[in-house]
């Protein structure tokens, strides 16, 4: 591990899946981080793709795994989702939704009218329940005009059989059947990062963030400009680093790694 020095870093915008856990498996290192950041009243917000699953039910899934946070400090790519159409349409606006419980939480909490056919904006996130009438009626509705949005671009998601279809498989079919590119809300696009670094008042130079996927969370960091750091602990390997071009500006084996220097910084 080849640090330059964490001293500078002053915030802190941490993915989940892969960092601190691997399904149901907390990663080393992983509840020491969050607790020394804790205990230092160092800022962090742990940030994912993932749109299924609520603020409240992250936090009960790593207190299982002996990692204590708040709802305040997780930012989903639903979450993210609701606040940015929120910022140009206000309650009652229609939305027609893709998505599971985690999503349609996020949209109604903003007080946006959930529907089925038609409305101002598609918003397609994670769904496992997905149909032939779900997909049509959302390409009739970008066709009819309505705003094509995307939670995040994930077009493979890994589970214990392997890799299964992400959002992003969803996302490329109902661009083919409409013409129309979604835009995208999640990592490695800016607006989750963004609207992460508002909610912590990060200034960029003195943020960082932690993940586990060269395509996502170091290709996110680089282009909103703040540190980048890759942990090999989860999706992306050391050959896809080498074989990416990319150079964060830290690569750790695992957190514990991090426990260490950031003890001794």
């Amino acid at each position: 591990m080849a640090l330059k020095s964490l001293r500078d870093i002053l915030y802190w915008l941490i993915d989940m899946d892969g960092v601190l856990y691997h399904g149901e498996k907390r990663m080393p290192g992983a509840a020491e981080f969050i607790a020394a950041l804790q205990a230092g009243g160092t800022p962090f917000l742990l940030v994912t793709n993932n749109s299924t699953l609520s603020p409240q039910q992250y936090v009960e899934k790593v207190g299982r795994m002996g990692i204590t946070v708040q709802t305040k400090d997780v930012l989903t790519s639903s979450i993210a989702t609701a606040e940015y159409i929120a910022r140009s349409a206000g309650p009652g606006t229609p939305v027609h939704v893709i998505g599971e419980s985690g999503l349609r939480t996020a949209l109604l909490d903003r007080g946006f009218k959930l529907v089925d056919r038609g409305g101002d904006y598609v918003v397609v996130g994670m769904n496992r329940q997905l149909t032939f009438d779900t997909i049509k009626y959302a390409a009739l509705a970008i066709r009819a005009g309505a705003k094509f949005i995307g939670t995040n671009p994930d077009r493979t998601l890994p589970v214990e059989e392997g890799l299964i279809p992400g959002n992003g498989a969803f996302l490329v079919a109902l661009e083919a059947a409409t013409d129309v590119k979604p835009f995208v809300i999640g990592k490695p696009e800016p607006a989750l990062l963004e609207i992460g670094m508002e909610r912590l008042g990060a200034v960029r130079e003195h943020t960082a963030i932690l993940g586990d996927r060269v395509e996502t969370d170091i290709v996110g960091g680089e282009r909103v400009g703040i540190h980048t750091m890759l942990t090999l602990s989860g999706v992306s390997t050391q050959a896809d680093l080498d074989a990416s071009g990319l150079h964060p500006d830290w690569v750790v084996r695992t957190v514990s790694e991090l426990v260490d220097e950031w003890g001794q910084r």
